[in-house]
């Protein structure tokens, strides 16, 4: 059974394009003009066990906002598109991750049913060049583009740069349980039987 998904998406903000394989290596080949994004979605792909390509061009001439985005819609499209069915698989994934003085927890659940809670207070700041606000927009466009319950909360932490770090590693690992074949392929796991709302 194959789990892979390439999306396509061409406006004029951006030209986006995405291929996840979720039974991957953790292979991965990212370019995108926004490298702090691109760093943290080789954690993605890393600590998830996903091969992930990502080819992204965009206005960021006026800010990296369209960009962010627009790689969240894509990348939550093309798990969605992956997982099919959604039979089989564990649904709920809970993981979290420390980096040096912070600790992030992540909880998902592939339930047909988009929603992010975003616990990471985060001033309005700068990583490098990197808007630290553009954070919640990347969860929130993956979550509505995967039809997730996305929970998401820093326990604490003073280093923005490790607290989102920790952000896209936890998410990673808690994708990766969710994400894992569990079950007999005939079986959802959900009293409704079936995983769209």
């Amino acid at each position: 059974m194959s789990r892979q998904a390439t999306i396509d998406r061409n406006t004029a903000e951006t030209q986006i394009s995405v291929h996840l394989d979720l039974d991957g290596k953790g292979d991965h080949d990212i370019e995108s003009p926004v490298p702090f994004l691109n760093h943290m979605l080789s954690q993605i792909a890393r600590h998830g066990s996903m091969d992930l390509t990502v080819q992204a061009k965009g206005d960021t001439e006026i800010d990296d906002h369209h960009t962010v985005e627009d790689v969240g819609l894509c990348l939550g499209a093309a798990c969605l598109e992956a997982l099919g069915d959604r039979k089989g698989i564990e649904r709920f994934g809970t993981a979290r991750a420390p980096l040096d003085e912070a600790l992030v927890e992540v909880t998902i659940d592939l339930s047909g049913r988009p929603y992010l809670v975003y616990g990471m207070d985060l001033p309005r700041a700068k990583v490098g060049s990197f808007d630290v606000e553009l954070v919640k927009e990347f969860y929130q466009a993956f979550a509505v583009k995967a039809a997730c319950n996305l929970h998401i909360r820093c326990l604490y932490g003073t280093n923005l740069h490790h607290m989102i770090e920790a952000s896209f590693k936890a998410f990673a690992l808690a994708l990766r349980t969710a994400t894992r074949i569990t079950r007999p392929l005939d079986t959802v796991r959900s009293t409704k039987e079936h995983l769209d709302d």
